[in-house]
């Protein structure tokens, strides 16, 4: 049932964080029935302003390229069991009938010494660098438990990230407070002038240098390869993606591989930059810095790019925690989130779904949305730490929930892939008309336009 409810109130702190026109947001508004609880933070209320900002910023650069403005946008509606089945797309996900492993075996919470400790061993050598740090010759729960029970929580953290693994100790209380968007600089340039898009495909055209892994950032390019982008995802050789993150984030996209140390590939990837309207990247801050690919060497070559960069703990000076790598289930630790969420036995908890990834993806397209309406030439930040900030801090609740009748079978699809037949979440602005290539085997060229 579409009600029509209006006036989020965080709907309107996130549009005002993306810099839209505070009286745009009453043009969005929210029905149907969804299954996101909040717990004791409002996860829901995060879930549908995330999708409706990127849905108002679509809009709005469909209006601008229609030759108008956001005041020319018609009243939108949001359907919360989209959103819901969405925001949980790993979860949804089947390959050629199989169900997905989410979390391997070593990623999850241990007991330690004096707290608790978050780990993330998803990838082999992740994983592998874990086992080193402390020193387990081989790969079962047990053998981490053990090892994890006699060292401090911190001691851990530190230890394994010295070995180049993944763990963070469990916060008790929530970390610094991050900028939900940081608009970091314009170049005073304009991008290529964008024509008349066809509808439902404000982004028809746009060409989208995907440099971002796992779900935050590919949530992002998805939803732009939805709305009609021609985005072209980029990874190292030596730095595989798992196929089944892949077969769930890689639907409205090309996959091709490139080593930046190698000179012909730069050459290849710099002739991509020349083609491109927009760049995202998911590294580490000071990552893509090496290579000249920071958001400053970007707009100083390419002043008509926009640029949104994306991180796990923010891009302000935070302690140790500057520059190191992260996922939403350690953003989660590391923050305070899951201790917050703890059951009643003191065992930390996580939060509905994974909510940092899926809303910043969100944010992040519809920060490029609406730096593609205002002409192009900007730098835009985000990070899972700074959406946590938004939702421990500042995010009110999105009101009484709606009763009971929400099913997921509406929202869910079948399609061919490279990977065989997928059956996955709907995004919330439209179809995918496949399923997504098997990784890093495209070209890396452009479509035509």
């Amino acid at each position: 049932m579409i009600t029509g409810e209006r006036d989020d109130a965080g709907t309107a702190q996130a549009w005002e964080a993306l810099g839209g026109a505070p009286d745009a947001v009453g043009r969005v508004r929210y029905g149907g029935v969804g299954n996101l609880s909040d717990g004791p933070l409002p996860v829901r209320a995060l879930a549908r302003a995330t999708v409706g900002v990127c849905a108002l910023a679509a809009a709005e650069l469909a209006a601008v390229r229609a030759g108008g403005g956001v005041d020319d946008v018609a009243p939108l509606v949001v359907d919360e069991g989209a959103v819901a089945t969405a925001f949980v797309s790993e979860r949804h996900l089947r390959v050629a009938g199989r169900t997905p492993v989410t979390f391997a075996p070593l990623s999850g919470f241990w007991r330690a010494a004096d707290g608790w400790v978050r780990t993330h061993a998803n990838y082999p050598h992740h994983e592998a660098a874990l086992l080193r740090a402390l020193g387990l010759p081989s790969a079962t729960p047990g053998a981490v438990r053990a090892a994890v029970a006699g060292r401090t929580a911190v001691g851990v953290q530190e230890l394994v990230y010295g070995a180049g693994g993944l763990a963070v100790a469990v916060a008790g209380e929530y970390g610094e407070p991050q900028p939900l968007v940081e608009a970091v600089r314009e170049s005073g340039a304009r991008g290529r002038a964008l024509g008349a898009a066809p509808a439902g495909r404000p982004a028809a055209g746009v060409r989208v240098l995907d440099l971002t892994r796992v779900i935050a950032g590919p949530v992002a390019t998805r939803t732009l390869g939805v709305l009609g982008a021609d985005v072209l995802r980029i990874d190292p050789p030596a730095l595989p993606e798992a196929d089944d993150a892949y077969a769930d984030t890689g639907f409205g996209k090309r996959s091709a591989r490139l080593d930046l140390a190698a000179a012909g590939d730069r050459a290849v990837f710099d002739e991509l930059l020349a083609g491109a309207d927009v760049v995202v990247t998911g590294y580490r801050p000071g990552a893509l810095e090496r290579y000249g690919l920071g958001a400053r060497e970007l707009l100083e070559r390419w002043p008509g790019l926009v640029v949104a960069e994306l991180c796990a703990w923010g891009w302000r000076e935070w302690g140790p925690w500057a520059g190191r790598r992260g996922f939403d289930s350690l953003v989660q630790a590391g923050y305070g989130i899951a201790a917050r969420c703890a059951g009643a036995d003191g065992v930390p908890g996580v939060l509905p779904a994974q909510a940092l990834d899926h809303g910043t993806g969100y944010l992040v397209a519809a920060g490029v949305l609406r730096a593609l309406a205002q002409g192009g030439g900007r730098g835009l930040r985000f990070s899972l730490a700074g959406t946590a900030s938004w939702l421990v801090r500042d995010l009110p609740p999105a009101g009484a929930a709606p009763g009971p009748g929400y099913e997921a079978g509406p929202f869910l699809r079948e399609a061919p892939s490279a990977y065989g037949m997928l059956r996955h979440a709907a995004s919330p602005f439209g179809e995918w008309a496949v399923g997504p290539s098997r990784w890093g085997t495209d070209r890396a060229v452009w479509l035509p336009r």
